[in-house]
């Protein structure tokens, strides 16, 4: 298996992905434009950034905003199609999921003709084109550090392995199949949570101040923009302790509160009221993708990897993961 756009060919049935809110059909077509605009954006990445520059109709400027225009009319498609559907007999009226979440929110006014809407429609478009990236490239490139990992500690490997077999027995599917089971792999759980440490798929965020306040003695104005250093964090070994560099799921086995001398230390999902709104599913999904390939292969690192991770807006293999898989049964 050469995972060189990393467990990227994505959810290949209906309802798999983080909104399910539209046919496969539907979903792939604004996943593939998104994909080609995330493209442009790695290409201008190491390029000389003048400003004003992305707003000269260049060639690829143009092109950025004709995918642009195109993602949001389908988007908009999609949530017109929910709207002229609502269901008016119950309190979901459109539907039991994030998208309905939104136009419920987005209807406020109309219904009760007094507040303000929580979101106009084009903060849903923008939320839904964010959930198409996040919700599948971040998890792709976890999966892809997760089969690097297994591939270079077999002991791990084997003792995931036999977890996930105490608690599915001979039935490959049973443990992928409900959440509740997929809660009790707690080596599963660790070795996750480990590689999120040592390879977050993002390695640093931005936040905005919202008031006057002072860190470490340092007074940050109001509108102050700062850099949080993921991966400088997941690997300072005053936080982690001297084996900050290591391998090691063991420091998770309290917890991740537990884990560092911090109880926030761990931000591959960021912390807070700001903290990733889908790190529960991706943990599941994660978790289901794992125990099903530790089932049904054994894997090794090929002799042709060559490590070196890259950091173009997620962390992924700049070489690809050429991982040798072997059936098990």
């Amino acid at each position: 298996m050469d995972s060189r756009q990393p467990w990227s060919h994505g959810p290949s049935a209906p309802g798999t992905y983080p909104l399910h809110c539209w046919g496969y059909v539907e979903g792939k077509k604004v996943f593939l434009a998104q994909r080609e605009l995330q493209f442009l954006a790695f290409s201008t990445v190491f390029d000389v950034q003048v400003p004003g520059f992305r707003y000269l109709p260049t060639e690829k400027n143009l092109k950025t905003w004709k995918l642009d225009r195109k993602v949001r009319a389908m988007l908009m498609d999609i949530i017109k199609t929910r709207l002229a559907t609502k269901n008016t007999t119950n309190g979901s009226r459109y539907g039991n999921d994030l998208l309905g979440m939104m136009l419920e929110a987005s209807s406020a006014p109309e219904e009760q003709g007094k507040t303000p809407a929580l979101m106009s429609l084009d903060e849903i478009i923008d939320e839904c084109k964010t959930f198409f990236f996040a919700g599948h490239d971040t998890t792709s490139h976890l999966l892809t550090w997760t089969s690097f990992l297994l591939s270079t500690h077999p002991e791990w490997q084997e003792r995931l392995r036999e977890e996930v077999r105490c608690e599915g027995g001979d039935d490959d599917d049973t443990v992928a199949r409900t959440g509740d089971a997929l809660n009790k792999l707690k080596l599963v759980n660790m070795f996750l949570l480990e590689t999120l440490r040592l390879y977050a798929p993002v390695s640093l965020i931005n936040r905005k101040t919202s008031a006057d306040l002072e860190v470490g003695g340092v007074k940050v104005p109001e509108g102050t923009i700062l850099t949080i250093p993921i991966a400088t964090i997941h690997r300072d070994k005053e936080v982690w302790g001297e084996d900050a560099g290591e391998f090691r799921p063991e420091r998770f086995e309290n917890g991740v509160a537990r884990a560092a001398k911090h109880p926030n230390a761990l931000l591959s999902f960021s912390s807070g009221p700001r903290s990733c709104i889908g790190q529960s599913f991706a943990m599941v999904e994660a978790k289901a993708v794992v125990a099903m390939m530790l089932q049904r292969f054994s894997m090794e690192l090929s002799p042709k990897y060559v490590h070196a991770p890259m950091d173009v807006l997620t962390l992924r293999p700049r070489h690809g993961l050429p991982v040798i898989l072997k059936t098990l049964k």
